[in-house]
């Protein structure tokens, strides 16, 4: 026998406040306020054709082919027309901003910040016990054991040890400065001697160096690190905590 369940503002407001997320959603509430607030101030407009092409392109993200189909989406998410308007609106605003702010900033950061973004190819094995691992490092060294089998049977983690240690694409900024400089000092391919940190004995396999580059992906990570280091510094000057007491008390003395 099927059940009708009737679902309400006030049950899914109730639902917001009983997980948890009200601290998360002041917070995007708060970002979103910054942001618009940021770009009345620069002036930066957003214009009717530029709001349609912002629906068009979400449309095709969600595979959303007919008006049928937008129409199931926009109920499905507990959307209205004007709410799907205002959530392209503030999309567009938020790139404005950016573009506004930082797109003649990421270059030259790149460009000062460069070593940060040299990148190594590498393998790895940790080891708890130095004299092995430097037992190891002369085996593999003299051809008697490949790094591979070294990984094979001390790496504990299931999925590492199939990949051999294959540490993927690092960054060096990710890398420990005591791997740092002895990995950007090698000459791939290369096994490094023992290096020892407070996480163990590192033997590493250098397979290639990345020298670093502006590509699509590189610039849009930069911009994204600046603006939200940008956003965190106005959110950090707004008086969050007096929001939420107010917003607190109000859905209290409603309940």
């Amino acid at each position: 026998m099927s059940q009708t369940i009737t679902i309400t503002n006030e049950d899914i407001l109730e639902q917001v406040k009983i997980s948890g997320k009200i601290p998360e959603i002041i917070e995007e509430i708060v970002t979103r306020k910054v942001v618009e607030n940021a770009a009345d101030k620069a002036g930066i407009k957003v214009e009717t054709e530029e709001i349609q092409k912002a629906a068009d392109q979400l449309r095709l993200v969600n595979q959303l082919q007919s008006a049928d189909d937008t129409w199931a989406w926009l109920e499905k998410q507990g959307l209205s027309l004007d709410d799907f308007e205002k959530l392209n609106y503030s999309n567009l605003i938020s790139n404005k901003l950016f573009r506004h702010l930082f797109a003649d900033k990421v270059k030259p950061y790149f460009f000062q910040h460069q070593l940060d973004y040299a990148r190594v190819v590498l393998y790895e094995v940790i080891l708890d016990d130095e004299d092995l691992a430097i037992e190891l490092f002369y085996a593999i060294q003299e051809g008697e054991l490949s790094f591979y089998d070294v990984a094979h049977k001390y790496i504990q983690d299931i999925e590492l040890r199939r990949k051999g240690g294959y540490r993927g694409i690092v960054y060096r900024q990710d890398l420990k400065p005591e791997i740092s400089a002895a990995v950007f000092a090698a000459k791939p391919p290369q096994h490094l001697k023992p290096i020892v940190t407070s996480k163990g004995i590192h033997l590493i396999l250098v397979e290639e160096i990345i020298q670093p580059e502006l590509d699509n992906a590189l610039y849009q990570k930069i911009a994204s690190n600046l603006f939200s280091e940008w956003l965190k510094q106005q959110i950090a000057q707004v008086d969050v905590v007096k929001q939420l007491d107010s917003y607190c008390l109000s859905s209290n003395s409603e309940s």
